[in-house]
């Protein structure tokens, strides 16, 4: 991604960072309640953030790893002004490198119906029905990775 970084993570405040922009996007844009975004996981995941040139955080997602060769990929945002740039797939193909690189040999997530295009470009395929997460409509998804 052309003038964009995507790493890990690195510190607190880039944690604390990606949590305000998922309260933003999630919350503020999307209605889901803190709590619900806030579901005790954070602790124990791989955040990945996307950061402009002068260091500004514009996108984030998590990859929490679930057991033997498995993770679930998550709380994937993008900052309103930064959409459109392929941030999205972007930050997905890296949360994949590093839950491969953790050893995980399957993803598995919960795609927004809206975002499906996103995720089937990306090889991933739809597990049953869709349902209901927090008033937005979800379908389970999963590919294997490398």
């Amino acid at each position: 991604m052309r003038g964009f970084q995507l790493r890990i993570a690195r510190a607190r405040d880039e944690i604390a960072a990606a949590l305000a922009l998922r309260e933003e996007v999630f919350c503020a844009e999307q209605g889901v309640p803190l709590d619900a975004d806030r579901d005790g996981l954070d602790d124990q995941a791989i955040h990945v953030v996307a950061l402009t040139p002068d260091d500004a955080l514009v996108g984030t997602c998590r990859v929490v790893l679930e057991g033997p060769g498995s993770a679930r990929f998550g709380r994937l945002c993008v900052r309103r002004d930064a959409r459109g740039l392929g941030l999205a797939s972007a930050l997905l193909a890296e949360a994949e490198r590093q839950a491969t690189a953790a050893g995980a040999r399957r993803m598995v997530l919960h795609a927004q119906t809206s975002a499906l295009s996103l995720y089937r470009r990306a090889g991933y395929a739809g597990e049953g029905e869709p349902f209901d997460e927090e008033g937005i409509e979800h379908l389970r998804m999963a590919r294997r990775l490398a």
